[in-house]
């Protein structure tokens, strides 16, 4: 069977999506299908991995992201139709939301997966004093319809993504949550001199790895710096990440013990840092997964979230054992969590991070993809976070 992935906001090394898209081609493959990714970039081009067929197709830049975006579908889809897909998956429910309806008229099924909330986006982008006024949870409804109605199924990885289907009843809607490199991020990789590059042995080393735009909210772990700084505690918050927002950042900054790596290129890098840290932060409000937050938890360190995002359902262990704490979008709320978290056994605290992330295996995630492409799946069946959705 040949299933074609098409995404938009594919970072050029990095990301969620990038991450998402190698690891279902490689388990897709292994499970004998042949998979084709398409892809935007600066320039036409393709090339062959061992587990998939890149097409990277010329994509405008979106303004102020560091994006590229699949704007015309309907080169898409005749690339899709030219390579001959038996199965189309798409990672974008914006320019490319017209494929649903393509691979209908095409006999081809079709799966979109929701990395955003549409209601949540919305109410970002909304100035302050329209907010309320603006119709906005009744606009996110009609797209998501539209959406839903156009594909044979509409995959949401956590059930706070979930809820604006739910709230519809879209009757196609599945769960299957995303994974993690179990191998990779690991508490065995924590480094003593890596560590001792960025704090000394009595100071607090805080992570924070995420993209530096302006819905990740990375101020929101700058104030927290500064509050914690307030009450007198020794910490070091170091922040892994590029964006458009570094400039402003680094101006909030000025004066309080915070590092900016920028981009970390070096995958083995990352992973020490992780796993050298005291905490994590992900101040992100509206993450529908929260990959990085994943990644620390798997490399033992325990993650303060935004609560109002996706990232509390993942802390949240289902033995009540918590894996990190979720706190209110503010620096006082972030140090107040940071400060409970640091109270707590360090090897409890890392133990439990370990053991939430252990439910999440690659794996696991590939076997429910391939289950709502009704494709023959390999591996075991995935750990749902919401019974009634799961796939």
């Amino acid at each position: 069977m040949k299933i074609v992935q098409a995404a938009s906001f594919v970072a050029p090394a990095s990301g969620g999506i990038r991450t998402t898209l190698r690891h279902l081609a490689a388990g897709y493959t292994a499970a004998g299908h042949e998979v084709v990714q398409i892809i935007p970039g600066a320039a036409d081009r393709e090339e062959h991995t061992p587990h998939a067929r890149i097409i990277t197709l010329r994509a405008p830049l979106l303004p102020r992201t560091g994006y590229r975006i699949l704007a015309d579908p309907r080169r898409v889809a005749a690339v899709a139709e030219k390579v001959g897909a038996d199965r189309i998956e798409v990672h974008d429910r914006a320019t490319l939301r017209p494929l649903g309806r393509w691979a209908r008229r095409r006999g081809v099924r079709s799966l979109v997966v929701s990395h955003e909330r549409l209601d949540r986006l919305l109410g970002l982008w909304t100035p302050a004093p329209l907010r309320g006024v603006l119709p906005v949870g009744a606009a996110a409804d009609r797209s998501n319809r539209a959406l839903a109605a156009g594909f044979d199924t509409v995959l949401a990885t956590t059930g706070w993504a979930a809820t604006e289907f739910v709230r519809i009843g879209a009757p196609n809607l599945r769960q299957v949550p995303l994974g993690v490199e179990l191998d990779r991020f690991t508490p065995g990789n924590h480094d003593r001199t890596l560590r001792r590059a960025f704090a000394r042995d009595r100071e607090i080393l805080i992570v924070a790895a995420t993209r530096l735009s302006p819905e990740k909210r990375v101020d929101i772990a700058v104030s927290a710096a500064a509050e914690l700084v307030r009450r007198r505690v020794p910490v070091r918050l170091v922040i892994a990440g590029e964006g458009v927002s570094r400039g402003r950042l680094e101006r909030m900054a000025a004066g309080l013990p915070v590092t900016f790596l920028g981009f970390v290129a070096d995958p083995a890098r990352l992973a020490g840092l992780l796993a050298s840290a005291d905490l994590a932060f992900a101040p992100g409000p509206i993450e529908t997964f929260g990959l990085a937050a994943l990644e620390a938890m798997a490399s033992g360190t325990a993650p303060v979230v935004h609560h109002a995002s996706a990232l509390a359902e993942l802390v949240a262990g289902a033995d009540g054992a918590a894996a990190g704490l979720s706190a209110a979008g503010t620096g006082f709320t972030f140090a107040d969590a940071a400060m409970e978290l640091l109270s707590a056994d360090p090897d409890h605290r890392r133990a439990a991070a370990r053991a939430r992330a252990e439910q999440f295996p690659w794996e696991s995630t590939i076997a429910g993809f391939l289950r709502c492409h009704h494709a023959e799946a390999a591996g075991p069946r995935p750990t749902s976070l919401s019974g009634p959705l799961a796939a």
